[in-house]
């Protein structure tokens, strides 16, 4: 589904059948979303800025808070953030704890640049976008930029037309990274990420949380042969096994690998699943706690959608199932429901340890298996990048 442009010195290796799974034509890059809906062009935006698209939101958000306790709310954000470093040495908990509740709508932009904690490399390397920016970049890196661009967001009043300045500030994060990080380049999943980041916040401080997004939160992630996700596939099967053992059954099943549902969920980090409510809640924790999220909000998706056995019993093949995950009852993905459920599956971070350790030892296994097998066949085998938990 992810198409990928990398710099020349990548060294990565790539499966050719993983990669032919996950790599589409951009040219419907911009339509792909569980939630998208037919919806009629607005001549106002909603709160969010979009005139149509399957974000648009017709009707204003239901406020659960009295204005005294959302004041309340930002007055301790306000605290919390002018005392980050404290808080975030002593009182992590308490932090996690107030992501969680939901970051007031005024202090989002800071908290997320303080949580990234890319506030320091700005800090330190104050004008090192702007030198960015000023080199060339790989010209195949660029154009493949340049074709993506328009495709982001199109019904958004930032990235509507061409002249606005979402679409050139979304060009130069994208070039940016990839001058940055050569060996990573650019890929298409990208794209939606830095985009959903300059409507939270400016340029500079945008491209600093896309680092923090590629480089760390979602490491190896856009890496040519995505062997990252392919770990966290096996890694989600067996957390789905745990959480919802009879979804898990049938896509056992039905032959289902988590590959053909769950990589646009996840190298997109959620920007084109989830609701923007939902969306901006479940980064207020993704941020806060890491990937782990994202693996909550997909098993909470499964797990609710293939539930019960009337759909179950429906859904008696492959793509019947992958037609169920990839447009579930909008319910399912609504704020509440998710910011209820995904706190409240039977796993804990020991689980996801346990199994992420699993998964590791059988890639070694199978790694070395492959080595083994070269060295037979007169080839060799490079050492593929891990992650640490």
């Amino acid at each position: 589904m992810i198409a990928m442009a990398t710099s020349p010195t990548s060294t990565s290796s790539a499966s050719a059948t993983s990669v032919s799974l996950h790599r589409q034509s951009s040219k419907n890059a911009d339509t792909v979303s569980l939630s998208s809906t037919a919806s009629t062009f607005s001549h106002c935006p909603d709160r969010h800025g979009f005139y149509g698209g399957h974000q648009f939101s017709e009707k204003p958000k239901k406020e659960t808070l009295t204005r005294e306790q959302i004041l309340a709310r930002e007055k301790k954000w306000i605290h919390m953030t002018t005392h980050w470093s404290e808080y975030m040495n002593t009182n992590y908990k308490k932090v996690r704890e107030r992501c969680r509740k939901g970051i007031p709508d005024a202090l989002r932009q800071k908290a997320w640049f303080l949580l990234t904690g890319e506030n320091h490399l700005m800090e330190k390397f104050p004008n090192w976008y702007e030198q960015l920016l000023e080199q060339p970049g790989n010209p195949q890196i660029i154009d493949e930029i340049r074709k993506d661009q328009h495709r982001q967001f199109p019904h958004h009043e930032m990235f509507i037309d061409d002249d606005k300045p979402g679409q050139k500030e979304l060009f130069n994060v994208l070039k940016a990274y990839s001058v940055y990080n050569p060996t990573v380049g650019y890929c298409q999943a990208q794209a939606p990420i830095a985009a959903f980041l300059l409507m939270q916040l400016p340029a500079e401080q945008a491209f600093w949380c896309f680092v923090a997004i590629c480089d760390k939160y979602l490491e190896n992630y856009f890496t040519p042969g995505l062997e990252m996700l392919q770990r966290d596939a096996g890694m989600l099967n067996r957390l789905l096994k745990k959480t919802s053992p009879s979804a898990y059954r049938h896509l056992q099943k039905h032959n289902v690998d988590p590959l053909l549902y769950m990589t646009d969920w996840f190298l997109c980090a959620m920007t084109r699943t989830l609701p923007w409510d939902t969306l901006l809640r479940v980064w207020d924790c993704f941020l806060c706690e890491g990937v782990r999220i994202f693996f909550k909000v997909a098993l909470v998706i499964i797990g609710a959608t293939l539930g019960p056995q009337k759909v179950r019993s429906q859904c008696n093949g492959l793509c019947e199932t992958l037609a169920v995950l990839r447009s579930p009852p909008k319910k399912f993905l609504e704020e509440d429901f998710i910011m209820h459920h995904i706190f409240r599956l039977n796993i804990t971070i020991d689980d996801f340890h346990r199994e992420h350790k699993k998964i590791e030892m059988l890639h070694r296994k199978a790694k070395l298996e492959q080595q083994k097998n070269g060295s037979t066949n007169g080839t060799g085998g490079a050492a593929l990048p891990g992650r640490s938990t």
